[in-house]
């Protein structure tokens, strides 16, 4: 079963206190798509300028992303240049030019309009409504937000939550949508806005999973001696969670199902952070997936929860 994703396609140029590096691949449907092609077929829908290189478009090929819907439009991609600190934690956003992200207007491929499990990565509200408005029903929908839409569009952004089932958003975002200190009410405060799941990412100390009925899952992240780039951590978990229930559930998603999804998701962020970009993703294998999840079970004694 395929994954429909859509999301915003990019070109970043990225800071850190060791390294910096431009024109790399980014935006929030190219983490997620690659990250879910490590467990299913993916249908891409996103926008770039006539200037986004070959390169990439190749790249998204090999991992077997259908293109169909990826719009190819004269002018500038998007491009979006940040910096991080020492705390790589803390990031500063030093450009962002839309471009021709800016008159984005999601348009399926009748292919794409029934599909079984979507993701709508980390665009506008009213965007993502867009696109639910044009699917027959999927069976599990998975959105993604940030603080921007919550600040400027949190009346669609309310639209939308009755729309999907399942939110993932980090730990200050759901503060700011709740206005709750504890995490805990803010992620059942959320559910009640909704959605039946709701992922709350916590960073380098993972991921809080709310589920129906009082269903609760506390996932560590795994723990890394060195970060090179955290762009597009969240889209990898949010693409790898998509990709493995896709893989596994039909669409027919249960709170088991979500859990070992959540760590799956954890694997693949905890792999993209290795290089910039996208390029620790280039190289990695089925094998060191499942090799990082072994190690996860161990050291998170999720098998006891697995089994």
């Amino acid at each position: 079963m395929s994954v429909f994703v859509v999301g915003s396609v990019a070109l970043d140029t990225v800071k850190t206190p060791f390294e910096e590096h431009a024109d790399l691949l980014g935006g929030s449907a190219s983490y997620a798509a690659v990250g879910a092609s490590f467990f299913s077929p993916v249908n891409l829908v996103g926008v770039v300028g006539d200037d986004f290189p070959e390169e990439h478009v190749e790249f998204f090929k090999s991992r077997k992303i259908d293109l169909t819907g990826l719009q190819i439009v004269p002018g500038k991609t998007f491009r979006w240049s940040g910096e991080y600190m020492l705390d790589m934690n803390v990031r500063e956003t030093r450009s962002v030019a839309l471009n021709v992200f800016e008159h984005f207007n999601p348009v399926l491929p009748a292919a794409y309009k029934k599909p079984s499990l979507a993701l709508l990565a980390n665009i506008g509200p009213n965007l993502q409504n867009h696109v639910l408005d044009q699917m027959e029903r999927p069976k599990f929908v998975i959105a993604d937000t940030m603080d921007l839409w919550i600040n400027i569009a949190l009346d669609e952004l309310k639209r939308l939550l009755k729309r999907v089932d399942m939110l993932i958003l980090n730990d200050s975002e759901a503060r700011l949508l709740t206005q709750e200190t504890s995490l805990i009410r803010a992620g059942m405060k959320i559910q009640a806005l909704g959605p039946k799941f709701v992922a709350l990412k916590k960073g380098e100390h993972g991921c809080l999973l709310f589920g129906q009925n009082g269903d609760f899952f506390s996932c560590s992240a795994y723990p890394l001696e060195d970060v090179h780039d955290p762009t597009g951590a969240g889209d990898t978990f949010a693409g790898g969670l998509a990709g493995h229930l896709a893989a596994n559930t039909k669409g027919d998603v249960n709170f088991a199902a979500l859990r070992k999804a959540v760590v799956f998701g954890s694997v693949l962020a905890s792999y993209n952070v290795e290089q910039f970009s996208l390029e620790r993703m280039r190289s990695l294998t089925d094998g060191d997936i499942a090799a990082r999840y072994e190690s996860f079970k161990l050291f998170s004694h999720f098998e006891v929860i697995e089994d």
